[in-house]
């Protein structure tokens, strides 16, 4: 199967987040590499684009990235999910999760880290240096962005039919959910007539 990977516009690339999907971490420094689940990321800024993420500070990826400044943000899909339990649940430290899970693998553009080629969109993000890490919390500037054209172009998701290139939503003990079917709303007649002071 050949992806396309269409390139998102940086001040859109937090839209990849909005909708809560669980995400895959990766990262690497002096020859060594991980990969790993992460549930808590979230979009923090537009421009620059920022995200923030949540990784313990015990682990392998953590001390990766604390090294190395940088990693890479993964949106994983419903046929990747088997995957994304599995780098999520097994330890960095104990195994090589890209070999022990035959994880392909491409050159990101402009950041030295592995990014996983069954995913749908990928992120690039320079950690932003912050006193937040004893909370785990990692802020890193999002410096390239790009999403598997099937699912995501020209600023916008569309998913379509195949339930399998869906983002996944991860509960607990092994359950995903998979994105649902998209619908638009209108604004309320109130709300348009409201002064921005009054929002």
């Amino acid at each position: 199967m050949n992806v396309t990977r269409e390139p998102v516009a940086l001040p859109r690339a937090t839209q990849l987040l909005n909708h809560g999907p669980v995400t895959i971490i990766t990262s690497a420094h002096n020859g060594r590499s991980n990969v790993m689940a992460a549930s808590w990321a979230m979009p923090l800024d537009f421009n620059p684009p920022k995200v923030v993420v949540v990784v313990d500070s015990r682990t392998l990826t953590r001390q990766l990235i604390e090294a190395s400044g940088v990693f890479g943000l993964q949106l994983p899909s419903r046929k990747f999910a088997a995957q994304t339990l599995a780098v999520g649940t097994n330890a960095g430290f104990a195994i090589d999760k890209f070999s022990a899970f035959e994880l392909e693998t491409f050159v990101a553009e402009k950041i030295d880290v592995p990014m996983l080629a069954g995913c749908i969109t990928w992120m690039e993000c320079k950690v932003i240096p912050d006193d937040s890490q004893r909370h785990d919390l990692i802020i890193g500037e999002v410096v390239a962005a790009y999403a598997d054209s099937r699912v995501y172009s020209n600023n916008r998701w569309h998913f379509g039919d195949d339930r399998d290139l869906r983002t996944c939503h991860y509960v607990a003990g092994g359950t995903f959910f998979a994105t649902g079917e998209a619908f638009d709303v209108s604004p309320a007649a109130n709300a348009l007539s409201a002064s921005p002071a009054s929002r």
